[in-house]
């Protein structure tokens, strides 16, 4: 459903929250969804505060296998591929933009690609600055 919006407007640290940022930038016509229930916000404080935040998601591949020696990309490619599960939808969705990686997903993908050589210098094909909404 998600991302959980808040609607508490008497929340002191709205301005400074995930959830509530969440709930200003949603799409006119949205109707339904998941949502921070009033009960988190007790004594002033919520539970379910997340601090509002701007990360570098990044996308593409295409570059990411530079240091990879060539007998060794087809496999490389395969262990970058399992991370997102089974499918090629998933790999494939990053790779062309549709879905962007958070700053921890690429760091696991480096961990991956850091087993077949040296990551030094390797770069996703984009980056963008975004709001952190992953968990």
């Amino acid at each position: 459903m998600g991302y959980p919006l808040c609607f508490n407007e008497e929340c002191a640290e709205k301005g400074k929250c995930m959830h509530y940022q969440a709930r200003l930038l949603m799409p006119e016509g949205r109707y339904y969804g998941s949502a921070v229930f009033p009960l988190a916000w007790k004594d002033g404080k919520c539970k379910c505060f997340r601090e509002k935040k701007l990360v570098n998601k990044a996308w593409g591949f295409t570059k990411i296998y530079d240091n990879v020696p060539q007998r060794q990309k087809a496999e490389a490619r395969a262990c970058v591929h399992s991370f997102f599960g089974r499918g090629n939808g998933p790999y494939y969705r990053v790779h062309h933009g549709e879905n962007k990686l958070s700053p921890k997903e690429q760091e696991e993908i480096l961990k991956i690609l850091a087993k077949f050589g040296s990551t030094e210098g390797i770069q996703f094909d984009h980056y963008i600055t975004d709001w952190d909404f992953d968990y």
